[in-house]
Formats: C-alpha cells, structure tokens, sequence
C-alpha cells in the first residue's frame, strides 16, 4: 500500500493507482478495529469511483461487527450533521473534496464530528500494517437526513428574505443540501452547476485557483444578486461574493460572522487562523469576545469548539464552524449566517464588510525553495528583533506589520503571508522576505 496516500487530513489518492477497492476495504477494517463498537455512518460523493469504494468501506465495516448507516450520494456537513444528531459512533466520507475528478479519498471521523488527523491518520495505517482487525455480523440501515437537517438549520440560522442569491455548486455535492434549504426561505435563488458530475465539466470544485470562482462573480453581476455563494466539492466550505462580484476574504468574512455570534454570548472564545488580519482579533476584542489565534488545520478549529468551547472558528481555505450548528465546517450555514446578517443590518454585504478592511495584506504566496527548514531559520534570524509566536512555522510581528511562512506538508514549498499599515511597507517587506527565500 502507498504510504503516500496517508495525507494530515484524510487518506487521499489518485484512483485507482492509489487509492481503490483494496484499499477502501483495508481502511474500513482498520478504522472498525479503531472505533471498535457501534454504528458507522457513510456516505460518497458524485465522483464515478466514490460508489465502489464505498462498497468496500461498507463490506469492511459490517465484516467487522459493526453497523453501517448508509445516507448515500451526499456531503460532508449533512455526514456530520448524522453523526452528531444520532450520536452515533464514527463516520467515513468517501471523497477527495477539492480535488480534480481523477483523485478520490477517505475522510474518518470520530463520535462528535471530530475529524480524525496527524497521528491518528497513522494510526490506521499502523492497524493495517500489522493486520489488528476485528470480526463481526454488523448489519446495514439506511437513512436520508435531510428533512432533520433542513429543520435543524432553519431553525438556528437566522432570519432571511428579500435577497436573490447565486449558488455554484461546481458538479459537486453542495446541491444536496442547498436546494431543499434554500427553496424554504423567501429568497431568490440562481445555481449554477447545480447537476452532480464527478467529472467536473465546468470546473474544479476549488477555490484556490481564482479562474474557478470567475464564473460566479460574473453571474452575481449580471443577475444583480446580492451575494453569492461558491462550494468545493464537498461542500464543508465555501467561498462568498459580495454584490460588486469581489471574493469576501474569509479573514473578513468571521470578523462580521464574529459581531453576530458575540452578540447574545459576550466574553466566549473565537479561534482564528495566524494567516488572518490583525482587524480580526480587534473586532472580537471590541464585541467582548476572547479571540484565540491558532495553526493551520482546519480540524484544530473544529475540535477546539467541541471539546473546550467558544462560539466561532475559521480557517483562510474557507472553513468556518459555529458552536450553534455543531462545531461542523459547513459552507451552506456559513452562507446562511451571512445572508442573515445581511437582512437583519439591511445594508449590501460590501457595505458591511468594507469597515474590517483596515490594513494591506498580500495572497498567501508560495515559492519553491530546496531546504525548507533552512530557509524558515534565515529569515527568522533576519527578523530576530520582532515579537515571534510559536503556532506554526514562523510568525513575527512588528507594531505596523507582521508576516507568517510556513513550510508545505506535501511539497518543497514555503508559503508567506504578510500585512502592514501601509501599501509601500507591505511591498517593501515582501520583496525582502521573497530576496532572502530566494538566496
């Protein structure tokens, strides 16, 4: 077995040269073995590969003694959604979220949602290596959670009306729950690609490259929309468009998702990611919440809100978790939440988030370098005189400036972020850190 394909987050590949049936079947066995009692949930998305994986997840688990219950083509918030609401024992999603139609993947993930990740990741590989598996006569339900989520969603999510949105599913699973959430308010709505097809024919399902999203903000133009709401393949996040057709920055984006949740929960905690603008801690600090900077990863947020509390947490991919929906990453309440604080502060969501943008800030850049921990000590012994944190890779802050490089997990890459009080320090101190990366 490809040892590669035991990723941080998810066990991922290309099918079927790493990742197929066999291997399918060895990660149901082994995640059985791990959770070892109860009832697993499962589900797949639209890719051609996700239903024979999902056979073989399905054959391994019931092999072992445990309960599968099947909810079908779905996604990965609706498999969260069941797992918790169920309280039930573990669930799989077979999928490669974001990923081109050629990759598929499995995530695993425990009682409460919590994501599996880093040594429990390898953990499962260590289960199949040494073969601890466990044998049993489980037997298989099946379910379709959606009535119990449309309700559960509706109900906490806020009032909305009088807006036309677009939604662009990208072929992926995002339709399965937007369509029946969405048809119950008293909105407009526009989809587009809204048919699941794992080939992807009119893009990937991934924000990360700006030519996917293009589409949309041309559509929330054109249509005159008031927002719009892009998910990846899984549908566990989403990109949003403000009237103008401008991407909303998720960094600004929880810092007004952040006033809304303060508001009847003073003094809770909000967990942010490093990369994210300094406005952000300012805005939570100034509605009385506690905001807590961390890591990259998505899961760390997630597990963060469940176990120990707070009210908020996002990631700069797009995740953004709520305690009110779970602690679950999921782009259609995150969209939800949004369009409430629109209709409630009536006014267009550029409007509304105009006011966070108080700095400059650089994408996050990547850059090729041959000795990545090499390169992170230079640069850091360069900046030695500003204030570092010690949450992942390098972070130093200076009074009108600040940057995060951080080494890639898969590849020769460092990436970098930075954001200044002024447009000329943040370009002079970009192409400082890039001269040095590059020497």
């Amino acid at each position: 077995m490809n040892k590669d394909i035991f990723k941080t987050y998810d066990i991922r590949g290309v099918y079927p040269d790493q990742i197929n049936e066999q291997v399918a079947y060895l990660v149901g066995k082994a995640f059985s073995a791990y959770i070892k009692e109860g009832v697993v949930v499962v589900g797949r998305d639209g890719r051609e590969s996700s239903l024979p994986l999902f056979k073989r997840v399905c054959k391994a688990i019931t092999e072992s003694g445990l309960d599968v219950l099947d909810i079908g083509v779905t996604n990965t918030p609706l498999l969260n959604f069941t797992l918790v609401s169920k309280n039930y024992n573990g669930a799989v999603m077979i999928t490669a979220s974001h990923n081109p139609a050629e990759f598929n993947g499995l995530k695993l993930i425990k009682r409460r949602a919590l994501q599996m990740y880093g040594d429990e990741i390898q953990k499962i590989k260590q289960i199949i290596d040494k073969e601890q598996f466990i044998s049993g006569e489980g037997k298989k339900m099946f379910y379709n959670p959606i009535e119990d989520y449309k309700k559960h969603v509706l109900n906490v999510c806020g009032e909305i009306y009088d807006l036309k949105i677009v939604i662009d599913c990208g072929n992926g699973v995002g339709s399965v729950t937007a369509r029946p959430v969405l048809s119950q308010l008293d909105i407009k709505t526009v989809f587009m690609y809204e048919d699941i097809n794992g080939f992807f024919p009119n893009h990937d399902p991934n924000p990360h490259y700006a030519e996917n999203i293009l589409p949309l903000q041309k559509k929330v133009v054109e249509e005159g929309a008031d927002l719009g709401v892009f998910f990846d393949g899984d549908a566990d996040r989403s990109i949003i468009i403000d009237e103008k057709g401008d991407i909303v920055s998720p960094d600004m984006l929880l810092s007004l998702l952040a006033e809304e949740e303060l508001l009847n929960n003073f003094g809770e905690k909000i967990y942010y990611d490093l990369r994210f603008s300094r406005a952000v801690k300012e805005k939570i600090e100034s509605m009385g919440g506690k905001p807590e900077m961390m890591r990259v990863g998505n899961p760390f947020y997630k597990e963060k809100i469940i176990t120990e509390g707070g009210v908020l947490g996002g990631e700069l991919s797009g995740h953004i978790m709520f305690k009110i929906n779970y602690g679950i990453d999921d782009g259609l309440f995150a969209a939800l939440r949004t369009m409430s604080a629109i209709t409630k502060k009536k006014k267009p969501l550029s409007k509304l988030i105009s006011p966070l943008k108080k700095y400059f800030q650089s994408e996050e850049i990547s850059m090729e370098v041959k000795n990545k921990k090499q390169a992170l000590e230079k640069v850091k012994a360069v900046f030695k005189d500003g204030e570092e944190l010690f949450i992942d890779g390098v972070y130093i802050s200076y009074s009108d400036w600040w940057f995060s490089l951080r080494q890639s997990n898969t590849e020769d890459l460092v990436r970098l972020r930075l954001e200044a009080d002024s447009k000329e320090l943040l370009e002079n101190k970009k192409e400082e850190i890039i001269s040095l990366l590059r020497t």
